[in-house]
């Protein structure tokens, strides 16, 4: 998976996304994964800005389409990760990027 840098010794909780590609689309068969200190248990899934049911689980498969982030008791609120159902997009690798670097682009429709 992607962790994107952290100032030295700070705990994020972070989204990560399978497969790693950006923007994510439904038809990616696209899975959450929410990474940060603590237990599942202590995790609460927001969608659309909202808290979303009662998952406790740090893993699971997405079926619609929207904004989701999770938080972690310990290490606070994950960047946001929107879900579409776009018939064409071009997308990116989720990984940080820095001018100069050689990245692969996929449109896909």
């Amino acid at each position: 998976g992607w962790c994107p840098l952290s100032p030295a010794g700070a705990q994020t909780t972070q989204l990560l996304v399978d497969p790693p590609w950006t923007p994510a689309v439904l038809w990616d068969w696209v899975t959450l994964t929410c990474q940060g200190s603590g237990t599942a248990a202590a995790i609460t899934w927001y969608k659309d800005g909202k808290r979303w049911g009662l998952e406790k689980r740090d893993t699971f498969f997405v079926t619609e389409r929207g904004s989701y982030a999770c938080h972690s008791l310990r290490s606070g609120l994950s960047p946001r990760v929107n879900v579409s159902d776009d018939w064409l997009v071009l997308q990116v690798p989720v990984q940080a990027l820095l001018e100069g670097d050689t990245v692969t682009l996929r449109c896909r429709g």
